[in-house]
């Protein structure tokens, strides 16, 4: 696949050649330097964005093939997402950040579910407070009960650990590959982080927007 932006005059190419494939239920990372195209490729596997050119099948769906609506319904469907800067509604309490998707799918019995995610996640007893009220580590947590509120099929993560501490970033990080263990989720991270990339099944590593480097451990 490739992906060109636009930059006042110039055509500037932010992935070039990009190929690959993750299997159902593996643990992927996607590594490099800074401006290699990590977060631009995540985004890309998760629908999130359009490449210019070539083939990205998610859960055995062309997204090429697939309107915005209809790509943000498999999304909502079989797919995660943890963002960096967490993206909690900050009206919502985390009880409701978890529950209030899981409602919109028309899921049964959201509160109890996001109750008990939100225990997975060493959280029920700050279900009651709001995003400004918790620690960062506090609020990734809940980002991450949030992302498997609809049990996806693949989680995609970008820089899961990057805003916090050495001791919350150990905790984020068990509780991610459990889960992916738990209920059987592929689970794709964009990380700077190497030691945390080294614990995933293979390794994809960028290099100015190209494939430097595939390692596997399979």
């Amino acid at each position: 696949m490739e992906k060109h932006y636009n930059s006042g005059s110039k055509d500037l190419t932010v992935l070039d050649g990009v190929s690959f494939e993750i299997e159902s239920g593996e643990t992927f990372s996607i590594v490099g330097p800074s401006g290699s195209g990590k977060t631009t490729l995540l985004g890309l596997c998760a629908g999130l964005d359009q490449s210019d050119t070539g083939t990205i099948e998610l859960c055995g769906e062309n997204l090429m093939k697939l309107t915005e609506d209809e790509r943000a319904l498999l999304r909502n469907r079989k797919v995660g997402f943890i963002f960096q800067d967490f993206q909690l509604l900050p009206t919502l309490t985390a009880l409701e950040n978890v529950s209030v998707p899981m409602e919109l799918q028309g899921i049964k019995d959201p509160t109890s579910k996001a109750l008990s995610l939100l225990e997975k996640v060493g959280l029920v007893d700050r279900s009651d407070h709001y995003p400004s009220q918790l620690s960062g580590g506090e609020q990734q947590r809940v980002a991450l009960a949030r992302a498997f509120s609809n049990e996806p099929d693949i989680l995609f993560a970008d820089e899961p650990t990057g805003n916090l501490d050495a001791e919350t970033s150990e905790k984020v990080e068990r509780l991610l590959f459990d889960l992916n263990k738990e209920l059987g989720t592929t689970l794709v991270m964009v990380t700077h982080d190497m030691e945390l990339a080294n614990k995933t099944q293979r390794m994809l590593r960028l290099k100015n927007g190209k494939v430097w480097k595939e390692e596997s451990k399979l």
